[in-house]
């Protein structure tokens, strides 16, 4: 049965059809094998009508809506100047700052698709006119932009939250350690690239011009501020953190800074429908297929086939960083979540791993596959965007995919690098 609806899946695929119509055809598939018939429809319907049902998944919407306010009004550009304020003049500022101004729009954003716009467009003709290559500028502005998957708000970690189970809470507090470590390593990164090829560093931002700057971003920097703060300090639930942002977004670019007219919510409220009704068919469809395997007992007998219920904590882990980053090499994100995480569920709890070391863990394999070649959905975006060939998009990937595979596998071996800062907030 597995095995047909692979194969449904893959050419579904490869005629072109959108990720929704191959996941819900391979569960069709799967429920007339095992009941004989769709005589109990109603029951498949159900499963996908329990999928979008949780009230977690009401952030979603809301956080998506946000930085779209966000992303049309100035705060992306507020914040991109403050950080070149900073750290612009330093060799290789110019690519930190596009790198910590990817972090910094993901701590309000928690879109990797929504990053590569809000950053990229601005800083890339800077980056290219400083002298870096567009292979280097482009592959930075995608990998980067992963972070956003990790600093909260994430949109992965909800949709992980919801299928396991799992803390978002916890969830987004664990991601922020992975965040800024992989900023670091490309950081380091961007400076050895600006010194081995003699870029040249920009001008250096007086005390007056930084105070200004400062003064400009603080309101953006109120986004993080809600969302951390007030999840940590037990104000806001996740769900509850989203509707703020949204409020505050409101408030910011249509009364404080005036950079956009009523006119505009029409065009941003039609957009934000648009990818919220495309994630909630993905998580409907996902939860209806999830459900097929889960009953035809699918996880198990793959899981025991591989041996990998035997393999320890460490072994599953790693056979988790494995199959996540090779799916979304080709899938999209969202339905790699849905369909993976039901599978290894048994082994994450025979093995006793902590749900949340394991949700990080995922959300930085889908977000790296995000970025990767061949199908990677950040590469698509960026063509999309700066309207560049496609392999001169994936060129300089490499150095920065290792980085990333480098941080998952430190994550593998030092825990606490994402659960110290949980357990100090939650423990």
């Amino acid at each position: 049965m597995m095995t047909l609806m692979l194969v449904a899946m893959v050419v579904l695929l490869l005629l072109g059809f959108p990720m929704m119509i191959p996941l819900i055809v391979a569960a069709l598939i799967g429920f007339y094998m095992m009941f004989d018939g769709f005589g109990q429809m109603n029951t498949f319907i159900q499963q996908m009508m329990g999928g979008i049902r949780p009230a977690a998944l009401i952030a979603v919407p809301m956080f998506i809506l946000a930085a779209d306010i966000m992303t049309r009004g100035q705060s992306a550009s507020r914040l991109i100047n403050m950080v070149m304020a900073f750290i612009g003049h330093i060799k290789g500022g110019l690519a930190v700052s596009t790198a910590t101004s990817c972090t910094l729009f993901g701590a309000v954003s928690g879109s990797t698709q929504a990053t590569v716009v809000a950053v990229g467009s601005p800083l890339r003709p800077r980056m290219l006119k400083a002298g870096y290559k567009d292979s280097f500028t482009l592959a930075l502005i995608i990998n980067a932009s992963d972070i956003a998957f990790l600093i909260p708000p994430s949109i992965g970690m909800i949709i992980y939250g919801v299928i396991s189970g799992t803390s978002i809470g916890e969830l987004f507090i664990a991601g922020i350690g992975p965040g800024l470590l992989i900023l670091a390593m490309f950081s380091a990164y961007c400076i050895a690239y600006a010194i081995i090829n003699k870029v040249p560093t920009e001008p250096k931002a007086s005390w007056k011009e930084r105070l200004t700057a400062v003064q400009q971003a603080l309101w953006p920097l109120g986004f993080p501020v809600i969302i951390v703060g007030g999840i940590y300090g037990g104000v806001f639930s996740p769900t509850e953190a989203a509707a703020a942002c949204v409020l505050y977004a409101v408030v910011l670019e249509f009364i404080v800074f005036r950079s956009l007219k009523l006119m505009d919510i029409y065009r941003i409220a039609k957009s934000t429908g648009l990818i919220t009704a495309v994630v909630f068919i993905l998580v409907a469809v996902g939860n209806g297929f999830s459900w097929i395997i889960s009953f035809a007992q699918i996880p198990q007998a793959i899981l025991g086939g591989l041996g990998i219920n035997e393999a320890g904590p460490t072994g599953v882990l790693i056979a988790i960083a494995v199959a996540f980053f090779i799916a979304c090499m080709f899938v999209d994100p969202i339905v790699v979540i849905l369909v993976l995480t039901p599978i290894f569920a048994p082994a994450i709890a025979g093995t006793g791993l902590d749900p949340v070391l394991v949700g990080v863990l995922i959300t930085l394999m889908v977000a790296i596959g995000s970025a990767t070649p061949p199908f990677g959905c950040d590469i698509f975006t960026a063509i999309a965007i700066f309207k560049r060939p496609y392999w001169e998009v994936i060129r300089g990937t490499p150095p920065f995919v290792l980085m990333l595979v480098l941080a998952a596998a430190l994550i593998i071996i030092f825990p606490q690098i994402a659960l110290f800062l949980r357990d100090l907030a939650f423990r």
